[in-house]
């Protein structure tokens, strides 16, 4: 079983206005809301590509309660733990530019932690476990780490998208996957990876840490896919940014589907760029005639 963990979820509001004017009445042109959250996202694109998930992580409140029946109706398993206090709730203002308000969230109790790690410990060899996003501020920072080193233990692979210390913290555990952005990998090594060339170059530096594959997305300039064995540059197919919301995500779990699917990673690469190209292209998140549709225009290149 795959299990994907958002430790601090929101509903995101979506507002899309014609132009916004500070100080004054706006109104706006259309609204959406949808649950949010990496792993959520994660969860979310893996059903629609047919592969089932078990979403988890902290919820709490009405808007909690709206997460998870969200998650059910579209059937993606849950496994919450309850906290005290609201899912958080962030807007996301569309109006020419994209503007995120992305609130705190609930405090998260020690005892709401451990009942995490209960569960954690419940997987084993064959399970993945996709740990995506930012840790809340009333937890310890050294909570990925924590997990990890659980997952290690019980013979789970782990599948991390997160950046900076997070993700350095992570690599001595030989994570399944890691899929840091161009600017996210040039944060590690304090450079400013400008094309796919550098990006093979520290993403390698990053497979010799600990990582057995590396995605690096590269916005309009591609993504890169390095493992011990090869490297690989993928093309974008040409089309027009709706929004950037969920791409990312959308990028491990079109790998995770199609590596699972086929054990091969080249394709599971190739996946990979369609569904996030297909997400960004979008509103909302990728669907599979979507992902079909590009899969031929992205080209491979073996480095």
């Amino acid at each position: 079983m795959i299990y994907t963990l958002t430790l601090n979820p929101s509903v995101d509001y979506i507002v899309e206005a014609d132009e916004i004017q500070l100080g004054s009445l706006n109104r706006s042109s259309n609204e959406t809301k949808l649950p949010g959250g990496k792993g959520i996202n994660v969860s979310r694109v893996l059903r629609s590509l047919g592969v089932e998930s078990k979403a988890t992580g902290f919820i709490g409140g009405f808007t909690g309660k709206y997460v998870e029946e969200f998650l059910n109706r579209e059937g993606v398993q849950t496994r919450f733990v309850n906290v005290e206090g609201d899912t958080r709730i962030n807007v996301k203002l569309k109006a020419g530019t994209e503007t995120e308000i992305n609130a705190r969230g609930p405090e998260i109790s020690t005892m709401a932690i451990e009942s995490l790690k209960d569960q954690i410990m419940l997987l084993g060899n064959g399970d993945f476990l996709i740990l995506a996003g930012s840790i809340p501020s009333s937890m310890p920072e050294s909570i990925y780490e924590e997990i990890v080193q659980i997952c290690k233990k019980t013979g789970a692979e782990v599948i991390v998208d997160a950046e900076g210390d997070l993700l350095k913290s992570i690599l001595d555990y030989r994570p399944f996957l890691i899929k840091p952005n161009h600017h996210e990998l040039g944060q590690l090594f304090n450079r400013e990876i400008t094309d796919a060339d550098e990006a093979i170059f520290y993403g390698k530096k990053l497979v010799e840490a600990g990582a057995k594959n590396v995605i690096v997305s590269l916005a309009d300039k591609g993504a890169v896919y390095i493992n011990e064995n090869d490297a690989y540059k993928a093309a974008v197919p040409q089309g027009e940014v709706k929004s950037s919301v969920g791409a990312g995500d959308s990028m491990v779990a079109g790998f995770v589907a199609q590596y699972l699917k086929t054990g091969d990673r080249k394709e599971a690469f190739r996946y990979s760029v369609a569904s996030g190209s297909a997400t960004a292209f979008s509103i909302g998140l990728c669907t599979p005639d979507q992902v079909e549709q590009l899969l031929k225009e992205v080209k491979i290149q073996k480095n």
